[in-house]
């Protein structure tokens, strides 16, 4: 990361801002493998996109960092973040910049978006939340960013009741988690994993009293320092955090 920040300083002419680095490692839990990155949101810009100003979805990493870029924005991290219709506009809630692009959805219904209860991750003046839907409902917050999945993985440090540690359900899958000191974390698994091992990775291993199963299959990230921009499915809403380009 800092090498891609010494060449964007040659780029631009002027050396960019000290900022508090993605720290991401590999972790290894029993037989299972993860890439976790975790951030800081009160240093780095942590943000929910669907569409171009133009109201064409990006659908993937690369029209992301040239929208970004045109706004004098560096991409340095994305992920997939969370459920979508064919159409690519997501399942649940979801805002963008203040506005509400489509409400939370509370019903029950088929597949793991619906294994109740889900959740909502959100950005609000500069801090980070994961908060289990109806609760997030009833506590009225308008969020500045916003996205619906499910289910959750833990709810206030309980795991989700539905996971079951001998399930042989296994799959990618990639979600998010907030912990004690505010810090966010992104995990994608490297190998297929049951639900119950991830949930409990973030619970044990990542201090994540509450956190967010984003999708499974088709989990990508962006990594600007590893030079890593999955392509595997187009993507609805998607998570960046991104720095901006000294004027």
């Amino acid at each position: 990361m800092r090498k891609l920040l010494s060449i964007l300083g040659l780029l631009i002419g002027s050396s960019l801002p000290t900022l508090a680095l993605a720290a991401c490692e590999d972790l290894i839990d029993g037989d299972a493998r993860y890439l976790a990155c975790r951030f800081d949101p009160g240093r780095e810009e942590i943000r929910l996109h669907l569409a171009s100003p133009e109201g064409q979805v990006y659908g993937g990493f690369a029209s992301l960092r040239r929208q970004l870029w045109a706004e004098r924005r560096v991409l340095t991290f994305a992920m997939n973040a969370g459920m979508y219709h064919d159409d690519l506009s997501p399942v649940g809630y979801f805002a963008e910049y203040g506005k509400v692009l489509k409400p939370a959805v509370t019903g029950g219904g088929w597949g793991n978006f619906h294994l109740l209860p889900n959740g909502v991750f959100l950005m609000k003046d500069g801090k980070a939340s994961v908060i289990e839907t109806k609760a997030f409902v009833a506590s009225g917050l308008t969020p500045d960013f916003g996205t619906q999945s499910g289910p959750m993985l833990v709810i206030d440090g309980r795991l989700h009741p539905r996971f079951l540690a001998d399930s042989e359900s296994f799959k990618i899958r990639n979600g998010i988690g907030v912990d004690a000191e505010g810090q966010v974390h992104m995990v994608v698994s490297r190998v297929p994993v049951r639900f119950y091992d991830f949930a409990r990775l973030f619970r044990d291993r990542l201090g994540c009293a509450n956190a967010l199963y984003l999708d499974g299959t088709i989990s990508s990230v962006f990594i600007a320092e590893e030079k890593r921009m999955d392509r595997l499915f187009p993507m609805g809403p998607i998570l960046s955090v991104s720095m901006p380009i000294p004027q």
